[in-house]
C-alpha cells in the first residue's frame, strides 16, 4: 500500500485500517494500546485489519481491535469504513461484497457521490433478545433494559430524558456488570417520535464513543421491539445520525456516511517502540 495505515471515521467513531500482510508485526494487545493511544500513539478508537478470509466464507474479512487490545465480534461505523477502504485502495472493484466478522457476515453496498465513496447501506443480521434479563441492578438503582446481540452484546437503557443519564459513572457499570461475563456495549436512549430516537453510547473497550453503527442498530431493535417505532428509525448521536430499517424478524440493515481522513506512516523510533512491546 506504501503506508501503515488508512485513518477514517463514520460520524466521528476514528479507526485505523490496517492490512496484516503488509503491517511487519503482529498486533497484539499492547501493541494495539499504543498504537490508539490519544497522546502517545496515533490515536484511535480502534483498529481494522484485514486479513484472509476462509475460502467460501465470504469475500473478504477484518479483525476489529478496541482500543484496550480485545478484539469485538462487529463494529458498524467499522464496517463501514472498512468497505470503503477495500474499495478505495483497490481490493476490489465491486460495489456490493460481503465482509466476515466474528459477530457473522455482512454484506455492504457502497453508495457514490460522483466517483467517490461517501456512504455504506450495511446489512448487519438479526437482533437476538435476551427475553430474561430485563432488570439490572446498578449504583442502587434498578435498570429496565434490553439485552441483545447484533453480532456483538448490547444492553440497551430506555429513559425519557437523556440529559438526567450520568453516562460517564453508569456506562463503565453496566460494561463490566457481573451479568455480562465478557463484558457489553451500553447505550441510553430517548425516543422523540415513531421514527427518531436520540442516544449516548458507552462501547465496550473503547468507553465514550460519539457514534456507533451497531449501537444504533441495538437500540432501534430495543425500541422496534417494545412497540415504540416503526421500521425506519434515524438514530441521532452526538457525531451525527445512521437510517436504520427492521423488520418484524428483527433483521438489520443501517445506512450511514465515512470518510477517509488520511494515510500515515509509523516513525522508525514509534515502530521500534512497538516491535520492542510484550505482552
Amino acid at each position: 500500500m506504501g503506508f501503515d495505515f488508512v485513518r477514517s471515521h463514520g460520524l466521528g467513531n476514528d479507526y485505523l485500517v490496517m492490512d496484516a500482510a503488509q503491517l511487519g508485526f503482529v498486533l497484539t494487545p499492547e501493541r494495539v494500546s499504543m498504537i490508539c493511544h490519544r497522546n502517545t500513539g496515533v490515536g484511535s478508537d480502534g483498529i481494522l485489519v484485514r486479513v484472509d478470509p476462509m475460502e467460501g466464507a465470504a469475500d473478504f474479512a477484518v479483525r476489529i481491535l478496541n482500543p484496550d487490545g480485545s478484539e469485538a465480534e462487529k463494529s458498524g461505523n467499522g464496517l463501514r469504513i472498512f468497505a470503503k477502504f477495500l474499495y478505495d485502495h483497490g481490493f476490489t472493484k465491486k460495489t456490493e461484497f460481503t465482509i466476515h466478522t466474528l459477530g457473522g457476515v455482512a454484506r455492504a453496498k457502497l453508495i457514490f457521490d460522483g466517483k467517490r465513496c461517501v456512504a455504506v447501506r450495511m446489512d448487519m443480521g438479526r437482533a437476538i433478545i435476551d427475553r430474561k434479563l430485563t432488570k439490572l441492578e446498578v449504583a442502587s438503582q434498578t435498570l429496565n433494559v434490553t439485552s441483545l446481540s447484533v453480532g456483538n452484546p448490547h444492553c440497551v437503557t430506555i429513559v425519557d430524558d437523556l440529559a438526567k443519564v450520568d453516562l460517564s459513572k453508569l456506562g463503565p457499570l453496566i460494561e463490566n456488570h457481573k451479568t455480562f461475563p465478557n463484558r457489553t456495549n451500553v447505550q441510553f436512549a430517548q425516543v422523540l417520535d415513531r421514527a427518531n430516537v436520540r442516544a449516548l453510547i458507552w462501547e465496550r473497550g473503547a468507553g465514550h464513543t460519539l457514534a456507533s453503527g451497531s449501537s444504533s442498530c441495538a437500540i432501534a431493535a430495543a425500541c422496534f421491539d417494545k412497540g415504540l417505532v416503526d421500521g425506519r428509525v434515524t438514530v441521532h448521536m452526538e457525531g451525527g445520525e445512521l437510517s436504520i430499517e427492521i423488520d418484524r424478524n428483527l433483521n438489520l440493515v443501517m445506512t450511514g456516511p465515512v470518510e477517509e481522513v488520511c494515510t500515515g506512516t509509523f516513525s522508525q523510533e514509534f515502530r521500534q517502540r512497538l516491535l520492542l512491546a510484550v505482552d
